[in-house]
């Protein structure tokens, strides 16, 4: 025997999920987009957020990514994490946050260019509504690679093969790929695609190749 719920007047339809009106605590609304990241994305766009709103998500992330990154660079950093950071690592995590949100916001309009120029519908502020909530919600995963950083930093006297250069600097990227995923799944929302993989794809390989670039700098002692 099943029973059919009959929506009410509480209830709308955003892509495959009913949400009602009144789940609207800030955690509801996190575990939702980790649940199905284009319908909470498809959601807050039919909300029409203002600008303040959505920097409002920009700057909470800001925020996360500070306390992370101190957390991975300065509390308590791998050994070779260490050594490959400058000594005024303090200036350079203030720098990198007062740079972020601007960044965010250029990465928010090339990305809606770029997904006009493929068919997106969205306008540029659906594409930001997209990418900005994807930082957003994101953001706890940077905690989680810290709290990762925290535990190697503290075992590479036990164990020695955690204080090698490529599996100790992993944390340091950890938290990207979850912003990845996120933002491509919303900004691949916001302009009515289907599928959000390929996005994702795009911009991991991009990331992967800056990676090994950065690397290959460092290697020949340029950075």
């Amino acid at each position: 025997m099943t029973i059919d719920i009959e929506p009410t007047d509480t209830d709308f339809n955003v892509g495959y999920r009913r949400y009602r009106q009144n789940n609207t605590g800030f955690f509801a609304r996190i575990t939702d987009a980790w649940k199905d990241m284009p319908a909470s994305t498809r959601r807050l766009i039919a909300e029409r957020p203002s600008e303040a709103r959505l920097l409002f998500f920009v700057l909470l992330s800001d925020l996360i990514f500070f306390l992370s990154f101190s957390i991975k660079t300065v509390v308590s950093p791998t050994s070779i994490a260490q050594s490959a950071l400058p000594d005024d690592v303090a200036l350079l995590l203030v720098v990198a946050l007062m740079l972020r949100t601007g960044a965010i916001y250029a990465f928010s309009f090339i990305l809606g260019l770029v997904l006009r120029a493929f068919g997106g519908t969205g306008t540029l502020k659906d594409t930001r509504a997209g990418v900005f909530w994807g930082s957003f919600v994101s953001a706890p995963f940077e905690v989680l690679a810290a709290i990762l950083t925290v535990s190697m930093a503290s075992m590479e006297n036990t164990l020695p093969f955690l204080s090698g250069e490529t599996l100790s600097l992993a944390p340091l990227w950890l938290g990207l790929l979850p912003y990845i995923w996120f933002v491509s799944a919303g900004a691949t929302a916001a302009h009515g695609f289907k599928k959000f993989y390929p996005l994702f794809a795009t911009l991991s390989l991009l990331c992967i190749v800056g990676m090994f670039w950065a690397l290959y700098l460092r290697a020949n002692g340029v950075i």
